[in-house]
C-alpha cells in the first residue's frame, strides 16, 4: 500500500494512508518488543502496554550489552558507541524507558517521513551464539583477485565445514542482513557474486553474544561506527583478517584522503576487536606497531597472530594453455608477466621503465600485464601506449578468467612483482606454485615469500636493479632452472589448510604456527621464531 494508491488526489486518501502507516509502525514496534524480551529470556505478553512494563522491569539495571541489544532491536540498526553511551546515561538518570523513548513511540507521520523509512517496518531477528561472517564487499563485486580472492576461497571452505551465517550490510542503513543462498553459493560451490546490493526487504540481523568475523576491509564510515558499537558493547567476540597497513605506511600510494580516513576509522573499530589474523608475518609486524600505539589511548588492542596465506595454483588444461598462448605470447618471445591492478603501490611505472632499459640493452622478451585499472592509472596507460607506438612488445589484459590466469603463470618465463608495500603478495605465491620464478621486492612480505626459494630480490625503487633482474632471468637458463626447481619443491599450505587455520584462530583463538611459517620468519628483520 502506498500514498499513490490511496490518495487518488484527495486529502482523505492521504489521511487513510497515514493512519495505515501509523498502525503498521505500532505493530512493528510491538513485534520488536516481543523479539527483544524473548532474547532477554522474558516470556513476552500480548499487549503493548504490558510489553513496555516488562521491558522496564527487565532492564531496570541493564548491562552494556543488554542496552546495545535493546537499541539494535528496537531501531533495526546497529548502534554506534555514542548512541549506546547516551542510552546508558539516560537509563541511569531516568530509567530504561527514557533510554528508548524515541524507539518505543511512533510519533507522527511527519516524524516517520523525516526519518529513514526503509527500515521502519523491517523484521528483526536476534542471533545468539552464532558465527557471523561479514562478506558485504566480496558479495557485491565481480573482483576475484586480492582481498576478494582470499575472502571467497576462505568463506567457501567455511561454508562446507562450519556453516556460519554469512551477512552483508543493508544498502541504506547500518544494519546487517543475511546473504541469500544464491549470493553465497552461486552456480559453483563458492562464495558467488551478487548482481546488486542486498535488498531492503530482508530481515535485519542483530548478532548478540556471537562471534563476528570480518575477512575483508571496511572503510565506509557509517558501517565503521556501527562496527565499533558491535565490538565494544554487543557481548560478541570479534575478529578480522588483517591485510596490510598501506594507507598508514605509504598513504601517497592510495587513491584519496577518504581511503586514508576510512582505514583509520576501521582501525579505531578494530582497536576493540579480540583478534586479528594477519596474512603474513610482515603484516603482523605492521599491526603490532599500531597496537603498541594504542597504549597512548589507554587501550590494549587485539591479539595479533600471523596466519600466512597459502601458496596455491590450479593446473591449466592443454586447451587452456593453447588459448593463453595465443592470447598472451608475442612472436614466441619469452614472456615477463606482471599481475595486479595498475595503481602507484604496485609500481608498474617502474616495471615499464625497467623493461625499456632492458630492451635498450638488447634483451628480447614480451611484457604482459594482467589486472584492472586502479586509481592513477592514466599515466600508466599513456606510458604503455608510448612503448607500443615505439614497437615494443607490451600488452595489457583486463577481465582475465582464473583458468587463463593460471595458464599465463605457467607460460611465463618469470613474474615481475616489485610492489612498494604488500600485506602478502598473492601473485608471488601463485607464480611460485606454478613453478615460475619471480622477481620481487627485497623487504616485507615479499621477502617473506621469497625466503622459501624461487625468487630474485630487487630494490623496487631502483629501475636499473629491476632491469638487471629481468635480463638475468630472461637470458640465463641455468639460473632460471635453479629458481624453477626451488619453486617446485616448496612445501606450502593449501587453501583448505589456510581456511582451517584461520577459523581456528579467528573463531576459537587457537594459534597453529606451521614449520613453513617458522622457516620464513627467519628472513624478516625484527621478528623472532
Amino acid at each position: 500500500m502506498s500514498p499513490a494508491t490511496l490518495t487518488a488526489g484527495s486529502a482523505d486518501g492521504f489521511l487513510r494512508w497515514a493512519n495505515h502507516r501509523s498502525e503498521a509502525i505500532r505493530r512493528a514496534r510491538s513485534a520488536r518488543l516481543r523479539v527483544l524480551l524473548g532474547a532477554l529470556a522474558v516470556p513476552p505478553a500480548q499487549t503493548t502496554e504490558t510489553l513496555v512494563a516488562q521491558l522496564r522491569e527487565r532492564l531496570a539495571n541493564p548491562s552494556a550489552d543488554e542496552l546495545w541489544l535493546a537499541l539494535a532491536v528496537l531501531t533495526a540498526t546497529l548502534p554506534g558507541p555514542s548512541a549506546v553511551e547516551r542510552a546508558m546515561r539516560s537509563c541511569r538518570l531516568d530509567g530504561p524507558l527514557a533510554a528508548f523513548d524515541e524507539a518505543l513511540h511512533a510519533r507522527s507521520l511527519a516524524g516517520y517521513l523525516r526519518h529513514r523509512r526503509d527500515l521502519e517496518l523491517s523484521e528483526v531477528v536476534v542471533l545468539t551464539g552464532e558465527v557471523v561472517v561479514d562478506l558485504h564487499n566480496t558479495a557485491s563485486t565481480t573482483i576475484t583477485t586480492g582481498i576478494q580472492r582470499v575472502a571467497r576461497e576462505t568463506a567457501k571452505r567455511w561454508q562446507r565445514t562450519h556453516a556460519p551465517v554469512f551477512v552483508a550490510w543493508h544498502p541504506r542503513r547500518a544494519a546487517l542482513v543475511r546473504l541469500t543462498q544464491h549470493e553465497t553459493a552461486g552456480e559453483a560451490p563458492a562464495i558467488g557474486v551478487a548482481t546488486q546490493s542486498p535488498g531492503a526487504d530482508r530481515a535485519v540481523l542483530v548478532p548478540w553474544r556471537c562471534t563476528y568475523v570480518l575477512p575483508e576491509l571496511m572503510a565506509e564510515l557509517p558501517r565503521v561506527a556501527a562496527l565499533q558499537g558491535l565490538f565494544r558493547y554487543s557481548g560478541s567476540t570479534s575478529a578480522a583478517i588483517g591485510y596490510d597497513c598501506v594507507p598508514l605506511m605509504v598513504p601517497e600510494t592510495v587513491a584519496s584522503d577518504a581511503v586514508v580516513n576510512g582505514f583509520a576509522a576501521m582501525l579505531a573499530g578494530l582497536s576493540h576487536a579480540d583478534r586479528i589474523a594477519t596474512i603474513s608475518e610482515a603484516a603482523a609486524v605492521e599491526y603490532r606497531g599500531w597496537r603498541r600505539m594504542l597504549a597512548g589511548a589507554g587501550l590494549t588492542g587485539p591479539h595479533i597472530a600471523a596466519v600466512p596465506l597459502p601458496v596455491h595454483a590450479d593446473r591449466p588444461t592443454r586447451t587452456t594453455l593453447e588459448q593463453a598462448r595465443a592470447r598472451f605470447l608475442t612472436d614466441e618471445l619469452p614472456m615477463v608477466l606482471a599481475v595486479g591492478s595498475h595503481e602507484p603501490r604496485k609500481n608498474h611505472l617502474a616495471v615499464l621503465h625497467a623493461a625499456r632499459l632492458a630492451w635498450r640493452d638488447g634483451v628480447r622478451f614480451g611484457l604482459a600485464f594482467i589486472g584492472g585499472a586502479g586509481w592513477g592509472a592514466d599515466t600508466f596507460r599513456r606510458e604503455v601506449e608510448e612503448l607500443q607506438g615505439a614497437g615494443h612488445p607490451v600488452e595489457v589484459h583486463a577481465d582475465v578468467a582464473d583458468d587463463q590466469l593460471w595458464a599465463a603463470y605457467a607460460l611465463a618465463r618469470c613474474t615481475l612483482f616489485p610492489s612498494l608495500d604488500e600485506g602478502f603478495g598473492l601473485p608471488i605465491a601463485e607464480s611460485l606454485a606454478c613453478g615460475t620464478p619471480v622477481i620481487t621486492s627485497n623487504y616485507g612480505s615479499t621477502l617473506e615469500l621469497a625466503a622459501g626459494g624461487g625468487a630474485l630480490l630487487v630494490d623496487p625503487r631502483d629501475d636499473h636493479d629491476i632491469a638487471r633482474a629481468i635480463e638475468r632471468l630472461v637470458t640465463d637458463d641455468r639460473l632460471h632452472a635453479v629458481l624453477r626447481k626451488q619453486a617446485l619443491v616448496r612445501h606450502d599450505r593449501t587453501w583448505d589448510q589456510y581456511a582451517e587455520a584461520a577459523w581456528d584462530y579467528l573463531v576459537l583463538g587457537k594459534v597453529r604456527p606451521s614449520d613453513d611459517v617458522r622457516r620464513t620468519l627467519a628472513a624478516i628483520p625484527g621478528t623472532r621464531v
